[in-house]
């Protein structure tokens, strides 16, 4: 049974169930007019239009769908049926107003007029209400809502429910309505508190799964802050902060769109301290890489403006300040001298009315073109997408491209006041990758348009650009550099790739890339995306050092989640199949070895392990093999293999597979193994694997083992590891 059962053609009172009387607070309820509950199996006598609302009420969650949340019973209206492409209406048959309110539960899409529930006198809608999604993210629970209809007692009536629309929560959830005396809603809209600012952070409590609220930060009587946050309602999973040290002394707002009055913790748990909740503990947390930077708190993805300046390198990264998945995007900031010890600055540029934060590059104005520079120092230089409407402030905006710059060595951050930079251009043009083109004296900038369609655009002063041409081939996150071919200044080649590393070689005169070579793969792993390579890096060190996103590895029941991958030094050289990409990791990693095992010239037969007794977590794996006829051979890490096989000449791990050819007789690999992941590198740099795997519960052992012959160790030497963090 659901919450209650009343006899509602024969219009009497009956006794209330267990759920109604927990609410209701009344045992005998004659308060309440059952209008549907929708568990049967049809519709019974509501008249049904179109696809959406399928051949009856939905048993919860459809196919495809995030789970539904917050019905009564086992029955619901669940428009989503055969996805959000379907359309259609559901109509009541008339009935009497005979209470002073209509309760029910609503979810889905809040797409006023294309996805609501209407009440309607004479074929005319007098209330309405919907969902509460209308972009990306959001979640599928339902949750109550009144109408208060004492004006219209005595007057005959319909419920419509409507689904006209096809796009993102293009889909409506409907359950349990009915008259009463007694309001339902438990949800308060726009509830403001005060806030003095004292102390440095703003502390959230964060439930996973919860659904998203919209909360509003005002300082000065300007919003200065606006993300959507998973509130938890009771017991949180974790706390995520807001710094708020820039408003010290100052009084702000804060004000929630939906409170909910059940709530035991959520919005009124909300503080103002000097530390955040778990900060006795950070680093120390069960899935933290050791030596990959994550992110204090939040979601991280692609890295942004990756910057040499002053001697610190500068990564700043795809952030989401409030929560364990994707959104509220915002630049993440860090910065190291060696790239393996990492300070979290905290967050540079916010969203604001433009949208929010996408992917982008810096630069050093060296010259100070852009008239920014206001001391001594030289200006680094931000380029960034606003992401148009991915925010509730910036809705109707379009995707453009804007402008942000630091005279304090990157500690504080402006935005250019004529922002944008770059205007629309198509729907989600993103992604500046800007850089200095000495030959032709001009800044370049190349971005994704859309498809697979890069533009080469160009400025003297940062500010105002030219679109030059166009490169086919490639999505979103541009990146195009030169480099030496075998190390030959006099013979200098320009790489193009886009997010997922595969790259063309060619020509570049300032204005256009010509390629000479078809698409070439870069990488043979499971978790690589979105990467770009430092800036302005010092002539007298020359390297090209990329980092990129590891993408889906996926930190469970912890505070952060996803991870950069280690970095690494790009290189072109001559190879029999033409000129290759060869990926490196950076040799500042010599800083984090610890003890150290070395083999040389030594047979391993089948059944041996030489490395029996090594255990820990963090290696630095160097190898040179030669199979003596074996079939194959492989690492055993932490019970995850690293194998190859000779006769296919494939070397595998976590189910990925690249041909590395055999080069006079034997394989080079060097692995680095963190909690979290296993990259891998074959033959000097000629094939890149990074594999992201969760390896936190398994055994700490390593293993070298050989199948149906002999392999001989020309040269195998392992170091441990220390964290970067301790």
């Amino acid at each position: 049974m659901k919450s209650f059962y009343i006899g509602l053609m024969l219009s009497i009172a009956c006794l209330a169930s267990a759920k109604v009387l927990a609410y209701e607070s009344f045992a005998l309820n004659q308060d309440v007019r059952l209008i549907a509950d929708f568990e049967d199996s049809d519709y019974g006598q509501w008249q049904v239009t179109g696809q959406a609302f399928g051949p009856g009420p939905a048993q919860g969650t459809l196919p495809g769908q995030m789970e539904v949340s917050g019905f009564e019973g086992k029955g619901l209206v669940n428009s989503f049926y055969e996805g959000d492409g379907t359309t259609g209406t559901l109509t009541s048959p008339p009935f009497k107003i005979e209470r002073s309110f209509i309760n029910f539960l609503i979810g889905g899409g809040g797409h006023p007029g294309q996805t609501c529930m209407n009440l309607l006198a004479d074929g005319q809608v007098i209330r309405t209400a919907t969902g509460t999604n209308v972009q990306s993210g959001g979640a599928e629970q339902l949750e109550w809502k009144t109408w208060s209809v004492s004006d219209l007692t005595g007057q005959m009536v319909q419920i419509q429910i409507v689904d006209q629309n096809t796009g993102t929560w293009g889909h409506i959830n409907i359950d349990q309505i009915y008259q009463s005396n007694r309001r339902r809603q438990t949800v308060v809209y726009n509830k403001e508190r005060t806030i003095d600012f004292q102390q440095k952070y703003l502390n959230l409590p964060v439930k996973n799964g919860a659904p998203k609220r919209w909360i509003n930060l005002f300082v000065g009587g300007q919003q200065v802050r606006e993300f959507d946050i998973e509130l938890a309602p009771d017991e949180p999973d974790f706390w995520v902060y807001l710094d708020v040290s820039e408003f010290e002394g100052q009084q702000g707002t804060l004000r929630i769109d939906r409170y909910d009055t059940a709530w035991a913790t959520g919005f009124d748990a909300i503080t103002n301290a000097d530390t955040f909740p778990g900060q006795e503990t950070l680093y120390q947390e069960t899935r933290r890489p050791q030596f990959h930077y994550t992110t204090r708190r939040g979601w991280v993805n692609d890295t942004n403006g990756m910057v040499y300046h002053d001697g610190q390198y500068h990564l700043f990264y795809q952030h989401n300040p409030y929560g364990w998945g994707w959104g509220n995007m915002t630049w993440g900031h860090a910065v190291s001298t060696d790239m393996m010890h990492w300070q979290e600055w905290g967050d540079a540029i916010h969203p604001d009315a433009l949208g929010t934060i996408y992917s982008g590059s810096a630069v050093v104005d060296h010259t100070n073109t852009a008239g920014l520079q206001t001391g001594s120092e030289k200006p680094i230089v931000a380029f960034y997408t606003s992401a148009g409407g991915n925010n509730q402030w910036s809705q109707g905006q379009p995707f453009t491209q804007s402008m942000a710059y630091s005279n304090d060595g990157g500690h504080t951050w402006a935005k250019y006041v004529q922002n944008p930079v770059v205007g629309s251009i198509a729907g989600g043009t993103r992604d500046p990758k800007v850089f200095r083109h000495e030959a032709t004296g001009k800044w370049v900038m190349v971005l994704w348009i859309d498809g697979s369609t890069l533009s080469i655009f160009t400025s003297s002063d940062l500010k105002t650009w030219q679109r030059q041409s166009d490169i086919s081939g490639f999505f979103e996150c541009p990146e195009m550099f030169e480099l030496p071919v075998d190390g030959d200044p006099a013979n200098k080649k320009w790489v193009v790739y886009g997010a997922n590393g595969d790259y063309k070689i060619g020509q570049f005169n300032g204005t256009q890339f010509t390629a000479e070579t078809n698409m070439i793969k870069f990488e043979y792993g499971n978790c690589f995306y979105a990467s770009q390579t430092f800036n302005n890096i010092p002539a007298s060190d020359g390297r090209r050092i990329q980092m990129g996103w590891g993408r889906g590895i996926d930190m469970r029941d912890m505070p952060f989640n996803q991870m950069i991958l280690f970095p690494v030094t790009l290189s072109l050289k001559t190879t029999d199949a033409g000129i290759r990409m060869y990926v490196n990791p950076v040799e500042e990693i010599i800083n984090l070895h610890q003890q150290h095992w070395d083999w040389a010239n030594e047979t391993v037969s089948p059944g041996e392990n030489p490395l029996a007794s090594i255990s820990g977590e963090l290696f630095q794996i160097k190898a040179e093999l030669k199979p003596q006829g074996t079939d194959s051979c492989k690492f055993m890490i932490r019970n995850i293999p690293v194998s190859y096989d000779v006769s296919s000449q494939q070397l595998t791990c976590q189910g990925k597979s690249a041909s590395v050819a055999l080069e006079n007789g034997k394989i080079t690999l060097e692995i680095l193994v963190d909690r979290m992941s296993i990259e891998i590198y074959a033959n000097g740099g000629r094939m890149y694997m990074p594999i992201g795997v969760d390896m936190v519960n398994n055994p700490k052992s390593l293993e070298f083992a050989t199948e149906g012959g002999d392999t001989l160790i020309e040269k195998l030497d392992i170091y441990e590891l220390q964290s970067v963090w301790f």
